[in-house]
């Protein structure tokens, strides 16, 4: 090989003196001339410790640390943050590797990009023998089982772009780390000879992980409920091998609604598991009453998740049967408004769900604004372009009436603005309880009752309205003031 990488060989260590000797004896006896070792003592009570600082001092290649018990995820992370190679081999301080196993593993890997992994056949010593017989590698499959051994070669930039291993999950923790790493996408080499020699005790972590598959699937779903989604139809099950048919079942009485507009077919994903996003409180709330609101930043894009509440029992039914619901209507009017000509954040997407019959919830997508102010925020500070704010949020009511969009939820929180070099952009959310009628003087002025104003308010806005719809500016302030005096 013309370039040789350095490959960092990570052993945890946790009360494993009567096992970690013969560990690291197999680790030194590799044929390949790049690589160290780097021992992590998770507060081990035994004699651990002081075996492998004894082996450092034999030879440089071992480095040896300590922390306080924390757990295998922790440790690994701790010493893979202090490792420097480029190439990352985990192995468990009771299990033991072949001479040739981290050359061929390096032959392998950086030949191609591709390769994000690359695994050793392995067969079992101690209370069991035989060959591990494992299946190959696909996706699907690692959506229902590990089929991989924590002990495989991959580069330390995967463990950094996924965070490391999460140290939530205390068990099955190598299952969670390769989804992370291979979910979107990657090549799994295996190497064809036994190059992992696995051993099984009684009370080797294997075997005590069992006891722990509900946390494990759990933990599972809450951090991958999208490659679950693409893998499964829905959530990892308890029952694992049954999960798609469980899924297919479920669905059919929980029948749903998913549209993404295809400029963003990449979030669909995204826009199916919404409902697991909010009941495990992922994003950042804006907003919480009756309805609630959560940015997401997803694939490098800002997102704005508007979450309906659940309404009423008639109303079930009827947006189940009759109705679109809340959310369809707010991506449709929000394509019916960009393509009027008139502001409002680009729609993503929307989800529905029903259980039988009845409505149940329903979320809306969309880009975040870069409008930071809302009408609000004029009232209560004094920008340098008040009369041009004011004017631009008059001529945009102004051509939403034009086109006999009457927003009856036309609050001070939902015009948004923001000044520009050439002038200011407004734009207008919150668009379920748009009305579509031909809208008159009055009624066009009695819009803006909920907003509030200021002395000489309504008569810059009147005037903007006015001109943009041809009305009498005289009569279009006068109503404005009217409406917005009564309200007061």
């Amino acid at each position: 090989m013309e370039h040789l990488p350095l490959v960092s060989v990570i052993v945890p260590v946790y009360n494993m003196e009567q096992y970690l000797d013969e560990t690291l004896d197999s680790v030194l006896a590799s044929d390949y001339p790049s690589f160290e070792v780097v021992v992590m003592d998770d507060g081990s009570k035994d004699a651990s410790l002081e075996i492998a600082k004894e082996y450092a001092r034999k030879d440089p290649r071992v480095k040896v640390h300590t922390q306080p018990n924390a757990g295998a995820c922790a440790a690994r992370n701790h010493a893979i943050a202090l490792a420097e190679g480029e190439l990352i081999l985990p192995i468990d301080a009771d299990n033991t590797i072949t001479p040739d196993f981290i050359r061929k593993a390096v032959e392998i890997i950086i030949q191609d990009e591709d390769i994000k992994v690359v695994s050793p056949r392995a067969d079992f010593f101690g209370d069991r023998s035989g060959e591990w017989v494992l299946p190959p590698f696909s996706l699907n499959l690692l959506a229902r089982k590990n089929i991989m051994d924590t002990c495989a070669l991959y580069r330390k930039s995967d463990w950094k772009r996924v965070n490391g291993y999460c140290e939530e999950i205390i068990a099955r923790e190598d299952w969670e780390f390769w989804i992370s790493v291979l979910k979107d996408g990657g090549k799994v080499v295996k190497l064809p000879d036994i190059s992992l020699h696995y051993r099984i005790r009684n009370s080797s972590k294997r075997v005590t992980d069992r006891s722990l598959k509900k946390h494990v699937i759990d933990i599972l779903n809450k951090r991958h409920p999208e490659f679950f989604e693409r893998e499964l139809g829905g959530p990892l099950r308890y029952r694992r091998t049954w999960s798609k048919l469980i899924n297919k079942i479920y669905r059919i009485f929980h029948p749903r609604v998913v549209f993404v507009n295809e400029a963003y077919a990449d979030f669909t994903s995204f826009v199916k598991v919404l409902p697991v996003y909010f009941k495990n409180g992922e994003g950042r709330v804006i907003y919480k009453g009756r309805n609630e609101l959560r940015e997401f930043r997803y694939k490098g894009v800002d997102l704005v998740v508007k979450s309906f509440r659940k309404p009423n029992l008639i109303n079930r039914i009827v947006y189940g049967l009759f109705r679109p619901s809340k959310a369809q209507r707010s991506y449709e009017y929000a394509e019916m408004l960009l393509q009027s000509g008139i502001g409002t954040p680009q729609p993503v997407g929307y989800y529905t769900e029903r259980s039988g019959l009845l409505f149940t919830r329903s979320y809306y997508v969309s880009l975040k604004s870069e409008c930071p102010y809302t009408y609000y925020d004029l009232v209560k500070t004094n920008f340098s372009g008040q009369e041009q704010i004011l004017r631009a949020i008059a001529r945009t009511t102004a051509a939403m009436h034009e086109h006999g969009y009457l927003h009856k939820d036309y609050s001070r929180g939902n015009i948004l603005f923001k000044e520009t070099d050439g002038g200011v952009k407004v734009e207008i959310i919150d668009l379920n309880r748009i009305r579509f009628r031909k809208v008159g003087i009055e009624e066009g002025c009695r819009n803006f009752e909920r907003l509030p104003v200021k002395d000489g308010w309504c008569k810059i806005m009147g005037e903007a309205y006015a001109r943009e719809r041809g009305f009498d500016i005289d009569v279009c302030c006068r109503f404005i003031h009217e409406a917005t005096y009564n309200n007061e």
